[in-house]
């Protein structure tokens, strides 16, 4: 079976999961090299001129603890992205799941994107929270499993 592409599908009205590589170069908000950005533009056009809903994930840099996030925000991503687009994205900053977030999903219309900032955690020990671990991966997070 051959794999299937984002030109493969109908996307009008369908709400489509992308999982970016936005992790750009930041220093003091200001994308220093926004290479990653536009390697995405082709790829996030096509869904919206087909009438899709963007929501893509992605995020900045690798958090292992709640110190990590300072200075981690994709906002100015967002605003990059915006301007690329030449049309707003929605980016609720620090939302990474919950009734929020699936509200800014669900007010999403066709041809309109929505930015999410996801964790990068390092899972220390196999023996974390199963329903926190599942509640992240159904919300598009990245965790990687490191057993000690």
């Amino acid at each position: 079976m051959a794999k299937l592409t984002v030109k493969d599908v109908d996307l009008k009205g369908k709400k489509v999961l992308v999982r970016v590589d936005f992790n750009v170069p930041v220093k003091d908000g200001v994308i220093t090299n926004d290479n990653r950005i536009t390697a995405a533009l082709p790829t996030i056009k096509y869904i919206l001129e087909q009438g899709g809903r963007a929501i893509l994930f992605s995020h900045l840099g690798r958090v292992k603890e709640e110190a990590d996030k300072e200075g981690k925000s994709l906002a100015p991503v967002a605003a990059d992205l915006a301007a690329k687009l030449g049309q707003e994205v929605t980016f609720i900053p620090g939302v990474t799941r919950g009734a929020e977030l699936e509200a800014a999903i669900n007010a999403l219309e066709d041809g309109q994107v929505l930015l999410v900032e996801t964790l990068v955690m390092k899972m220390l020990t196999a023996r974390k929270n199963l329903k926190t671990i599942l509640n992240l991966v159904n919300t598009g997070h990245h965790l990687e499993m490191v057993s000690s």
